[in-house]
């Protein structure tokens, strides 16, 4: 960063003790601090995050840029009792898949017909609207996949959308 090669650095899978044990050490050795933080945050994988990495990050004015936004895929909605999907994460994707992810692709399913978009793009609109996410990370490999994504980046989730769909994540 001193050279100018370099603007900002990032964690990725700190947990929140490491991340302030590597914040206090560059603020003492008056070194390059963290900005962002990379971690594992989505609708059915919210609990580190929300107790213990959140408040750090928001009193830290850090930014979150989670990574398996969309859970291996299964906030997509192609992971569904009764269906077999090809995929290298579809085993990874089909352990969400119990009566409370059931419930939240249901939520997902209701409020991505009102707004007539993916259910994908819901599942990344309602990390967008927590606190400190300033960009989820998911991953397309088709053309088709990433057109389930474009959707979230115009979508606005209502306040009662973003509280229902927390309410049965949790």
């Amino acid at each position: 960063m001193r050279a100018g090669k370099v603007r900002a650095i990032a964690a990725s899978n700190f947990t929140a003790d490491r991340l302030r044990s590597a914040l206090e050490v560059s603020s003492r050795a008056g070194l390059a601090s963290y900005v962002a933080l990379q971690p594992h945050y989505n609708l059915v994988e919210r609990t580190e995050y929300e107790t213990t990495l959140a408040p750090l990050l928001e009193s830290e004015g850090l930014a979150c840029m989670p990574y398996y936004a969309l859970a291996k895929g299964f906030l997509t909605g192609k992971y569904r009792a009764g269906t077999h999907v090809e995929s290298e994460r579809a085993e990874g994707a089909l352990a969400y898949l119990d009566d409370r992810g059931a419930t939240v692709l249901m939520i997902l399913d209701e409020i991505a017909a009102g707004h007539q978009v993916p259910v994908a793009s819901v599942a990344l609109a309602w990390l967008t609207g927590q606190p400190t996410v300033t960009a989820p990370i998911a991953s397309a490999r088709t053309p088709e996949q990433l057109e389930a994504l474009l959707p979230a980046l115009t979508l606005q989730l209502t306040n009662d959308e973003l509280r229902l769909l927390s309410h049965v994540s949790a």
